[in-house]
């Protein structure tokens, strides 16, 4: 498959074959069920990420969006079986095979999980992990601000490596953007920044750069969110010449975001 400009990848990727998948250890959450409100045959976000462990984006003609009665019922039926047999658990986090926002039913579906966390694992946390492309619409904003962990990307500030490493859907979508309706969560929201490095169109691809960083750091001063986290690349991604930032670059950056008095994991 040839999508966009983007020739150097392959499809060693995967799909959530399930709605509800896991528990899976995360590396930023812990012990993790998972909720995938999108096809478990297709790949569907309003971004088109190079390094999307989920691959490119493509929609089969057969791609079923489960119904928030199908969600909640296969969350009822885990939860209680998980409960009964006594096993662990962190959170519930939204994510799949793209965008989980996009959902016509989304705040409907994020209220049900609170009640079902609430009947079942009253001490885990709900998380969403979003791109942020949704989070101008009302009902969105709202489901947002009701979840424990409102994480939200920004891989980058600057408009041209936006365009090039998340490939989003909108024109519309710019740094400018983002930055101010970020803003409008008031401080609830963690910011998710993937820093990686790469080749791609006979061009290089590089969000770590001393320009990269103080664009990016000067986003989260406007922000301020209650927590930042950055990671690198750990699975297999759609574009091959892509690679991890190190941990001490990881460091470095880290250290920016605790300059600015920001709470700031890092996950390599």
């Amino acid at each position: 498959m040839l999508h966009g400009n983007c020739k150097q990848y392959d499809m060693s990727t995967f799909l959530f074959d399930k709605i509800i998948f896991g528990p899976v250890h995360s590396r930023r959450l812990g012990i993790s069920l998972g909720i995938n409100l999108l096809p478990v045959n297709a790949k569907v976000c309003t971004f088109d990420c190079l390094y999307c462990e989920c691959g490119f984006n493509f929609k089969p003609k057969d791609a079923h969006i489960p119904s928030r009665a199908e969600v909640r019922a296969q969350l009822h039926d885990t939860l209680a079986n998980m409960q009964a047999n006594g096993d662990k658990l962190d959170v519930i986090t939204f994510a799949g095979n793209g965008e989980p926002t996009i959902h016509a039913e989304f705040a409907g579906i994020v209220d049900d999980t609170i009640a079902l966390r609430d009947n079942f694992f009253p001490s885990a946390k709900i998380s969403v992990l979003s791109n942020s492309t949704m989070i101008h619409k009302p009902e969105v904003f709202a489901a947002l601000n009701k979840v424990d962990n409102n994480i939200l990307k920004m891989d980058s500030a600057i408009d041209s490596t936006i365009k090039l490493l998340n490939q989003p859907n909108a024109s519309s979508f710019s740094r400018d953007w983002l930055v101010e309706h970020l803003k409008r969560f008031d401080g609830k929201l963690i910011i998710q920044t993937l820093f990686l490095q790469g080749e791609i169109n006979n061009g290089s691809i590089d969000n770590t750069t001393q320009e990269e960083v103080a664009a990016w750091v000067d986003a989260l001063k406007e922000i301020n969110p209650q927590q930042v986290m950055i990671y690198t690349l750990d699975r297999d991604t759609p574009t091959k010449t892509l690679r991890r930032a190190s941990h001490e670059q990881l460091v470095t950056i880290a250290e920016k975001v605790r300059n600015l008095g920001l709470d700031v994991s890092i996950s390599d």
